[in-house]
């Protein structure tokens, strides 16, 4: 047979899954990135805000044991024990992570500006709102508990714990889904600060946005962000811009404040017959 056909959805959005920590509150995803440099200190092991970024959006314990294969943290290591870093030191520094972590998130828990706009101008769509994190359960009660203060209540929640393997795989992306009853995967939209996030709404068939200021890729504060001058924002941002384009984003803009153009768009390219 010459030709074959297949199936096109032509449907609207159903849901956005969002992220956490850079995408909807904490503007630079400082939290984990502060207790990692703590925690390496803590071992006589200085590590720079890049070293400890680098690897951001995993599963923590993942992350830090990704920090520990860097060659210049092993280097450093080496130095201060005599040893490379073996998965008792990665397992004793994830054990002082998780109450490190616990301790200071309601610090960093305001909303990004525009996340409650966004959010709600979703749910005016009928969209569902699902999130995934690379924050353990017990992370995310405090998350959960300063975002519903602030007035966002996402439809689902899933952290990295709850599924057999965090990101850059699917497995979050998909129980959002069965959480929230919604299908087909073309439906979705996953929006990330990070690339293995983007990569996470990827490898579930989904649309990706990535966003290049407000998370990891710039890693800076708000207010820290703005004091910027003008040239050196253009130079952060084009880099961000490139590493989310390079892993394969379907749109990258600045925060989730810009999100709904983004969201218009997929709906026209949904109406002809688009895929992801």
């Amino acid at each position: 047979m010459t030709f074959r056909y297949r199936r096109s959805y032509r449907g609207p959005i159903r849901s956005v899954i969002l992220d956490w920590a850079g995408t909807t509150m904490d503007f630079g995803c400082m939290a984990p990135a502060v207790v990692f440099v703590e925690v390496f200190r803590r071992q006589q092991v200085p590590i720079s805000m890049d070293e400890a970024r680098a690897p951001m959006g995993a599963h923590k314990r993942v992350h830090i044991k990704r920090i520990s294969e860097q060659d210049a943290v092993r280097e450093r290591w080496q130095e201060a024990h005599g040893r490379l870093p073996t998965d008792d030191d990665v397992d004793a520094m994830f054990a002082e992570f998780v109450p490190l972590q616990l301790e200071c998130l309601s610090e960093y828990s305001d909303l990004i500006p525009g996340a409650l706009d966004a959010v709600e101008q979703c749910r005016k769509r009928g969209y569902k709102i699902g999130s995934t994190t690379g924050y353990l359960p017990e992370m995310m009660e405090i998350n959960v508990r300063d975002a519903e203060r602030q007035g966002y209540v996402p439809d689902s929640t899933v952290s990295a714990g709850q599924v057999p393997a965090g990101r850059p795989y699917p497995f979050m992306c998909l129980q959002n889904m069965i959480n929230m009853q919604v299908s087909p995967v073309e439906a979705c939209v996953k929006v990330d600060d990070t690339v293995p996030g983007v990569e996470e709404g990827l490898n579930a068939g989904m649309w990706t946005v990535g966003l290049a200021i407000s998370g990891n890729e710039v890693g800076l504060p708000l207010g820290e962000w703005e004091a910027l001058p003008e040239d050196e924002k253009q130079a952060k941002r084009e880099r961000a811009y490139r590493r989310m384009e390079t892993c394969g984003s379907h749109y990258v803009v600045d925060t989730i404040a810009d999100l709904m153009p983004c969201l218009d768009d997929i709906e026209t390219r949904l109406a002809r017959g688009d895929r992801p």
